[in-house]
């Protein structure tokens, strides 16, 4: 895979299709590109071209010192997009990186066409600030490795867990096999404990999908609903699933953001 050397540090990347019009899709907390694998063929088959990459902390992408943060991030992004000589382009961002998403928008939103926001929020409040000041603890003590394990049984529904032993099996296995050091996680988990765009929702000009899973406890749907209510005209669609419905019902998910991108 291609590097970008930008912003002081190494950020891989990913092409996918050939359309006219690019969507830059941006990966949630301790997330490789790879993340996208189940959205990426429903895009290129929609006609659009796909960049994915690795945030600073995780994959193939340097990980320097942090903590880090969504702006931070969103600089990332555009100074990758901007390197690749990419215009007129859609954003998407799931979780961390709808987060990050926020922030590229209400830096660069003239640059962009559409902005999806999937399962995130314009912050984290007291509910979701105890579970990952939690996952900061645990992290250090017994390794990322188990916190993405404990992850795992909130981004998914119970069906899933049920009827789906083999899937859940799998992704058991990859989040707990992942290798990400202690220090980079950390850095990024500071950005879901500190992204807070609530008061500048209102200068989101951007046309804006909120996308959630019906049964989302880990970001929970309120969360998401505030985000809706806090950007003027934005659209609002459910799918089924958790947390990770990108994954758990990739589908539905998957024909909400093109429905949505084609219509930009």
């Amino acid at each position: 895979m291609p590097i970008a050397q930008l912003n002081g540090i190494n950020i891989n990347y990913q092409f996918d299709g050939d359309g006219d019009t690019t969507i830059v899709l941006i990966n949630g907390l301790a997330d490789e590109l790879e993340s996208w694998d189940f959205q990426v063929p429903a895009l290129v088959e929609a006609g659009l071209r796909v960049l994915r990459f690795d945030n600073r902390g995780i994959g193939k992408s340097d990980a320097p010192e942090g903590p880090y943060t969504s702006r931070q991030l969103a600089d990332d992004a555009k100074a990758l997009v901007d390197h690749l000589g990419i215009t007129n382009y859609h954003v998407m961002g799931v979780s961390m990186g709808g987060m990050i998403a926020q922030e590229y928008a209400l830096a660069y939103g003239s640059d962009i066409r559409s902005l999806t926001l999937a399962c995130t929020y314009a912050a984290p409040g007291p509910f979701c600030s105890r579970m990952f000041a939690m996952w900061g603890d645990l992290a250090p003590a017994l390794g990322v490795p188990f916190v993405m394990r404990d992850v795992s049984l909130w981004a998914f529904t119970v069906p899933f867990f049920e009827e789906r032993e083999s899937d859940a099996q799998e992704f058991e296995e990859a989040m707990a096999g992942l290798e990400m050091s202690v220090a980079a996680y950390l850095s990024q988990l500071n950005v879901i404990q500190t992204h807070d765009t609530t008061d500048r929702l209102a200068d989101i000009a951007v046309p804006t999908l909120v996308l959630v899973g019906e049964q989302d406890i880990l970001i929970p749907v309120r969360l998401s609903r505030r985000l809706h209510a806090g950007i003027a005209n934005a659209e609002w669609a459910a799918v089924p699933g958790g947390h990770a419905c990108l994954w758990e019902s990739p589908e539905p998910f998957n024909e909400a953001l093109t429905r949505f991108v084609a219509s930009h």
